[in-house]
């Protein structure tokens, strides 16, 4: 997390929405060998759990199961002009949303995974509407079980919630929103919008 508390982020509700909305991140693992990490998809369970899978050949499965992990998942983000404040002597910076999993990992069995699969293919098929929902219905029985033993499900019990919301906050409010305007201008409108949104901490 950024040392400046004006940018953290504490609030779990709003970072797990921010989390679901984004369902994607890298799972990061310390183990004997050295640090490992995989980019994967995730899911909201719960209010204390995400899901995810990975490959079984995949390097973290002979250490995850059990082990302790941190998922990140990195939001908008982009660079700051210093001509934009409107002010002398300043420097570039690059503002952006971050979030900070931690907790123990454990693997499921067959039909928690495919509840993972589920979940997350529902979730994401609504956001395609009006195409037609695709499920697991749509394949010829047993074919999905099949491919499914080549990957693994997974539960994070998340204990702790992190952010970081660095848009500006040590800012005035009038300067913060001209930024905004260059972020605009450059093509970055999520990020202009949230800076917008943002208050002087």
């Amino acid at each position: 997390m950024h040392p400046d508390r004006r940018f953290h982020w504490s609030d779990p509700a709003e970072i797990r929405a921010f989390v679901a909305d984004q369902s994607f991140g890298t799972l990061v693992l310390a183990t004997a060998e050295g640090p490992l990490v995989a980019q994967v998809p995730v899911v909201v369970l719960d209010d204390d759990r995400l899901g995810f899978h990975l490959a079984r050949n995949n390097a973290l499965v002979p250490h995850l199961d059990g082990a302790r992990a941190l998922f990140v998942v990195q939001g908008p983000h982009g660079y700051v002009s210093p001509d934009w404040y409107g002010l002398d002597d300043q420097v570039p910076t690059w503002n952006y949303l971050t979030a900070q999993l931690e907790g123990p990992v454990r693997a499921t069995d067959a039909a928690g995974l495919m509840t993972i699969i589920d979940t997350l293919s529902a979730a994401h098929e609504q956001r395609l509407a009006p195409k037609p929902v695709w499920t697991r219905d749509k394949m010829t029985p047993g074919v999905a079980e099949r491919m499914a033993r080549g990957i693994i499900g997974y539960e994070l019990m998340v204990e702790a919630w992190r952010g970081t919301r660095k848009l500006g906050q040590n800012k005035a409010d009038a300067v913060r929103l001209r930024a905004a305007e260059g972020l605009d201008a450059a093509g970055n409108a999520e990020l202009a919008e949230l800076m917008r949104l943002a208050r002087q901490g």
